[in-house]
């Protein structure tokens, strides 16, 4: 949690730094088997990607479903990890549209995302990390690469709030693996402390008006009530991990690059210490929202704006560049999971470990279409090496493979956004 400041802490600013944890409260049927959950001799984790800007859908999708299919050329890229890995077709949100604007229910499923009215709703990595989220240091990451270092993420609270992202690897290393000077980690502690006293204050603020307002208000009170009792158990679990050493590593501290030319860099090492974080059980859920926007120059024979070649209109030369810079990510991709296959948690690879959602919401950027999503899963515990290919029209709810990666986390949970039931072809593994 990032430190509030004591020197000038208005309600307004402690409650929009904080307010993205303020949350309704959790349903009955999103509860968690906790009980087999203990069982487990090791915790299993959640990775979700999406790049906002498309994946060329020709070069993407293998023509052939099933285990047999011969690899596209995006997915030949990732033949070394070809068995830990399922790719889909003929999915989508339904309901999801609206162009670029629907990047935001990427992780959500919330319909209409461009409308006037849209309120968005939970994201699925932080309903994971609503349960799982007190066991380790930091309840989840929420990250972002982009070529203006922004805040911008696909990470939502149960009140629609969007979670701000960082973007920095120097401050997320810091974060992960700085322990900090003893008077760093006081000062800290006096800001969690500082926080708590607020919402001490807020609390009051509040129970003055539940007297004076109807039923209907009156439960709005209560579920805000919740949220500060919620929080403030994030307070305190945030001032107890202070006092814990953080994990060492053999990674050097990384620095930043500026520009976008040198963004696949800084997505490299974005998921170098995604790894690592993983590794060191410092969190167990991360979203990454990956922007390519900008003169991916470092990458030889790019020399256009990432959105102007999406919209390439079918001119050869473009598409030739557009590829090159998908290529690259997907190649970045490769590397993760290669380094997450490698990593070995109690006989067992940290990749099967770790459910990897990979993919986009943009069917097909050059004409802004929002079906027929490029996606894949890789590890996670699930019987891989497949295409399961569904309806390229009529798309198959992307909100079924959310149900199952719950239920494989653990969840006792039938359903999800728009979700019709798990999804069908997938299976887990023993």
């Amino acid at each position: 949690m990032n430190s509030l400041k004591r020197c000038a802490l208005s309600r307004r600013t402690f409650l929009r730094s904080v307010g993205v944890s303020l949350s309704l409260p959790l349903f009955d049927a999103m509860t968690p088997a906790l009980a087999r959950a203990a069982e487990q001799d090791t915790a299993r984790r959640l990775v979700a990607v999406q790049t906002n800007l498309g994946i060329m859908p020709h070069l993407f999708f293998p023509e052939m479903e099933g285990s047999d299919y011969e690899l596209s050329p995006y997915l030949k890229l990732l033949e070394p990890v070809r068995r830990d890995f399922t790719v889909f077709s003929g999915l989508s949100h339904p309901g999801v549209d609206g162009g670029h604007a629907n990047e935001k229910a990427f992780l959500t499923g919330a319909p209409h995302p461009a409308g006037a009215g849209f309120r968005n709703t939970v994201s699925l990595d932080q309903v994971v990390a609503e349960q799982v989220g007190s066991r380790t240091r930091l309840p989840s990451l929420t990250l972002n690469v982009s070529a203006g270092n922004g805040t911008s993420s696909m990470s939502f609270t149960r009140a629609g709030v969007a979670i701000p992202a960082e973007s920095s690897v120097a401050a997320l290393y810091k974060r992960l693996f700085i322990q900090g000077t003893a008077q760093e980690t006081a000062a800290r502690v006096e800001d969690l402390k500082a926080g708590r006293s607020l919402l001490d204050s807020v609390r009051a603020r509040a129970g003055r008006l539940e007297m004076t307002v109807g039923p209907a208000d009156r439960r709005r009170l209560d579920q805000y009530f919740t949220s500060i009792r919620e929080l403030e158990q994030q307070l305190l679990q945030a001032e107890a991990w202070e006092y814990k050493p953080k994990p060492q590593v053999s990674l050097a501290e990384p620095k930043d690059v500026d520009g976008p030319a040198l963004l696949i860099s800084q997505l490299r090492m974005m998921f170098d210490l995604i790894r690592l974080a993983l590794e060191t059980d410092s969190t167990r859920v991360v979203s990454l929202y990956v922007v390519p926007l900008g003169t991916l120059s470092a990458i030889p024979g790019v020399e256009h704006e990432t959105h102007s070649l999406t919209h390439h209109g079918n001119r050869p030369e473009m598409i030739d560049e557009l590829r090159k810079i998908e290529e690259a990510q997907l190649a970045a991709v490769r590397d993760f999971l290669l380094g997450l296959q490698t990593a070995n948690e109690t006989g067992t690879s940290l990749l099967d470990r770790t459910a990897v959602v990979y993919g986009t919401c943009m069917g097909n950027a050059n004409g802004h279409t929002n079906k027929n999503w490029p996606m894949l899963l890789a590890g996670g515990g699930f019987k891989h090496g497949r295409h399961l290919a569904f309806d390229r029209d009529r798309n198959y709810p992307l909100a079924n493979l959310y149900v199952s990666l719950l239920q494989r986390l653990g969840f006792e949970s039938d359903r999800f956004a728009s979700s019709t039931g798990t999804m069908r072809g997938l299976e887990m593994t023993a």
